[in-house]
């Protein structure tokens, strides 16, 4: 296993940030210093982006890129760093070699009435990335104001390991479906909802070249790229009637709201955490 880090001017974090994503949709480690912002991906050698891709991106911020073998107890190493994440007092995502009780909020009920069992792997998706935290916020509010809403289903875009697919169907959204473009996201989207006990049909997709599926609600936890990609490829006579959007920039979160306002939604709630933004669209027919 290899780790390529790169380290670029604080001023050019953002736009290095959302074109890694892009190359490694497995996920990307955060580590901010005074001068400078380290970005790291993982993979096994040949799997990574070539170096020339990595420099295209950073440009001029460019600081440092390196690159460094894992150990071959990199995959238990990782246990020390994956913990249960806690969205308020309603739902928790953990790590199978966790308990929900270890980490549960002072106030929060134990154990939690909704319990997601991700482990990390090649898919993203363990809770704890401000992203998909936001996502399953927005969603657990969307299930208990529009419980007609939650009966006629929902669809996870790029549902990556399907934590936010299998919160659905916890929630009672039914029928729930996800689809994603990697083979290894749609492999372990259906290990993971099997071992929540959930019905969760997921698909192989390329939401660059074909339509979303339909749903009366989507949740799409994407890069703002493949966000405007999506909006881009929308149209018919179904239209979702909400749009839960996380995964973008708070500085990509106006060009967002407007690519979907242009197929007729508009923006009726949100979360901003850092550098992070979602957003709740509504279709105005």
């Amino acid at each position: 296993m290899i780790r390529l880090a790169v380290r670029c001017a604080p001023e050019q974090a953002e736009r290095v940030l959302a074109e890694l994503v892009e190359l490694s949709p497995g996920g990307v480690e955060e580590d901010w210093a005074p001068d400078y912002v380290e970005y790291a991906i993982y993979g096994p050698p040949g799997e990574l982006p070539e170096m020339g891709e990595i420099e295209a991106v950073a440009g001029a911020g460019l600081v440092e890129i390196e690159s460094t073998e894992i150990p071959d107890d990199w995959a238990d190493r990782w246990r020390d760093f994956h913990k249960p994440v806690w969205i308020g007092e309603r739902l928790v995502v953990r790590p199978s070699w966790e308990s929900a009780q270890s980490a549960g909020p002072s106030s929060g009920p134990e154990p939690a009435p909704i319990e997601i069992v991700v482990d990390p792997g090649r898919a993203f998706g363990t809770g704890a990335h401000a992203t998909t935290s936001m996502c399953l916020e927005l969603l657990i509010e969307q299930a208990d104001t529009d419980r007609d809403q939650v009966a006629r289903g929902a669809m996870d875009l790029g549902t990556g390991s399907g934590v936010l697919a299998i919160a659905a169907a916890k929630l009672g959204y039914a029928p729930v479906c996800g689809c994603d473009h990697e083979a290894d996201a749609v492999q372990a989207a259906v290990a993971n909802a099997a071992l929540n006990g959930v019905e969760v049909t997921i698909e192989r997709r390329n939401l660059r070249e074909s339509p979303a599926p339909f749903a009366p609600l989507w949740i799409a936890n994407l890069t703002a790229p493949l966000l405007l990609a999506v909006a881009e490829l929308m149209g018919g006579d179904q239209q979702p009637e909400l749009l839960l959007l996380s995964g973008l920039l708070v500085s990509e979160r106006e060009r967002v709201a407007d690519a979907f306002a242009r197929r007729g939604y508009r923006v009726v709630g949100g979360r901003e955490r850092g550098e992070w933004a979602a957003l709740r669209m509504q279709y105005r027919a």
